[in-house]
């Protein structure tokens, strides 16, 4: 007889939240590789490098490879987490990009798939720390994917850069039968860009249907010469890095209870540069404070995402009267000791203190707005 498995349940969250790697549950990973004919042998052999180092990071539990009785060019890689978190900075981070590029010569395709664990049956749990914990309740979505890249442009060239954004014609927002391109919203920050968008479906075949969009291609080309990280968009490896290195993965969205009644809101972005290796609790602790303000029925906010990888932290708001008519609850911090939180965690001019104007820490981290484009609802 199967039982569940008797785990302490994660963090209750509230149900307007609906997408968080903050609740403390486990983790799987699956990632579905094709490779290519007559390469197998030199998959394995760069899959056995990988497996070894990961084996040793923080917040690892287990790793199987399989490959297809049907084809045998088709892998699949399953592994287990503690949390989200822990993957998230390894599978971010230069070290990761390094070493999987041996990879990229074998193999045609691949697909990376995340699910936090919901509930389990045996007769006794998987071997996982004893601090995992399963997601308490599932999640009540909207249909929405988010997902941002960003990457930085040469000083000097930002207005040059801006107007070349600016200035594009929409792609085809239906990309098949199940997916289609929501809204695309893109902002800079000195030289730093961040595009926002949303997607209805699947995100990597709206992703993919993007990039073969002349006109898209048009304007990735004429940045180029523009960019500090040089890439090569006819070499795919040089394009594939440059575009794992500028993934920007939402970790947490909320929407409040006037953002379910209310369609509209001005959009805005916020900036949040963290201290070396606190990326990724800066961004947990303005979850939190989201998570918080949602039960607030002054709070102007009504929707907020985050976006993080490393130190690159960036909320993107759907706000009601704009961001200056109550700064204080744009930011979460309605009170000394939630500035003095978020002091320790940013770094340079980012950092706040107490008694400072919050409309100019508003000013400092606000994002200029370069395009907001909504596809026309079906």
């Amino acid at each position: 007889m199967t039982t569940t498995s008797e785990r302490p349940p994660a963090r209750q969250v509230s149900q307007r939240v609906s997408q968080s790697v903050f609740d403390g549950s486990r983790l799987r990973v699956v990632l579905l590789v094709d490779v290519n004919d007559g390469a197998q042998q030199q998959f394995l052999e760069a899959y056995e490098q990988l497996c070894s180092h990961v084996a040793s990071v923080p917040g690892h539990v287990s790793e199987q490879l399989c490959q297809s009785i049907e084809n045998p060019s088709q892998w699949l890689i399953t592994s287990e987490w503690e949390s989200a978190p822990p993957f998230l900075a390894w599978v971010n981070s230069e070290e990761h990009v390094r070493m999987v590029r041996p990879l990229h010569g074998c193999v045609r395709d691949t697909r990376s798939l995340r699910f936090h664990v919901v509930r389990e049956t045996g007769s006794e749990p998987a071997a996982a720390a004893p601090t995992a914990t399963l997601q308490a309740s599932p999640r009540i979505g909207d249909g929405i994917i988010r997902h941002a890249l960003t990457f930085t442009v040469k000083p000097g060239t930002e207005e040059v850069v801006a107007k070349i954004l600016a200035d594009y014609a929409s792609p085809e927002p239906r990309v098949d039968d199940t997916t289609r391109l929501c809204r695309t919203s893109l902002f800079m920050h000195g030289n730093r860009v961040v595009r926002a968008i949303e997607v209805r479906g699947d995100l990597l075949a709206a992703l993919r249907h993007v990039a073969r969009q002349p006109q898209v291609r048009a304007v990735e080309e004429a940045i180029n010469p523009h960019l500090e990280q040089d890439r090569d968009l006819d070499d795919p490896d040089s394009a594939r890095v440059f575009f794992t290195r500028a993934g920007l993965p939402a970790v947490h969205h909320v929407t409040t209870d006037q953002g379910l009644r209310e369609a509209e809101g001005e959009r805005h972005a916020l900036y949040y540069p963290a201290r070396p290796g606190e990326g990724m609790r800066l961004a947990e602790l303005l979850a939190q404070r989201d998570e918080a303000a949602a039960e607030d029925p002054k709070s102007p906010v009504l929707r907020s995402t985050i976006f993080q990888r490393d130190e690159i932290v960036v909320r993107l708001l759907d706000v009601r009267g704009g961001l200056d008519a109550d700064p204080a609850r744009v930011l979460g911090l309605t009170d000394a000791r939630q500035v003095a939180d978020l002091t320790t965690l940013l770094d340079g001019e980012g950092a706040v203190a107490d008694g400072v104007d919050l409309r100019h820490v508003v000013a400092l981290a606000r994002m200029e707005p370069i395009t907001d484009r909504r596809s026309p609802r079906e």
